[in-house]
């Protein structure tokens, strides 16, 4: 049987992808070694499957959707820049979740839960926060230290615009040469 890398993710806005990408140029000026994510890759992820049974996925679609219906579409905003584990320490680069925050924890804390009590996939040890993944760090340069934390603090209150969140993805990661591509396993409406 064929195990596909999964997880649960919503898209988000053409627009929102559009000045990531603008705040992608702003920080790729440092020295610094970064992943960067592709615009028309991204996504945020809500619930991380990892490689699962080919014939798990449609048991795990039918959650995913069962769960959505009973969430009625909202907005998000998505703004400023910030870095996991800090910006003094950056190996994550992010852009945050303003408004729509309580309903992404809401609907993630749900997908969890109904992930775990149907099919037994095991709960997050870390406590859900919602964020737009825009880069990896994979070297900052000892003489280029800071310079990353200082782009990313100038961009604290980066405005990334609104998404309306009215569908979840279960999505399948395919890791090739120029990175990973992601390809669309099942989708559920939001409030249907």
């Amino acid at each position: 049987m064929a195990r596909i890398r999964s997880f649960v993710a919503v898209e988000l806005a053409p627009s929102v992808a559009a000045r990531a990408g603008k705040l992608i140029d702003e920080l790729r000026v440092s020295a610094a070694q970064v992943n960067w994510v592709k615009t028309q890759q991204m996504h945020l992820t809500l619930k991380f499957l990892g490689d699962v049974q080919d014939t798990e996925t449609p048991d795990i679609c039918r959650v995913v959707a069962d769960v959505a219906k009973k969430f009625e579409p909202f907005e998000i905003t998505c703004r400023g820049a910030g870095a996991f584990p800090t910006a003094e320490h950056p190996r994550t680069l992010w852009i945050g979740i303003e408004d729509g925050a309580e309903e992404l924890c809401a609907l993630q804390a749900a997908l969890e839960n109904a992930l775990k009590d149907e099919l037994g996939f095991p709960k997050e040890a870390r406590r859900f926060q919602p964020h737009l993944t825009i880069g990896r760090v994979k070297h900052e340069p000892p003489s280029a230290r800071g310079e990353l934390t200082d782009l990313v603090v100038k961009h604290a209150n980066f405005d990334a615009d609104l998404s309306v969140i009215d569908e979840v993805v279960v999505l399948a990661s395919f890791l090739g040469r120029s990175g990973p591509n992601y390809e669309a396993l099942g989708r559920a409406d939001l409030g249907i």
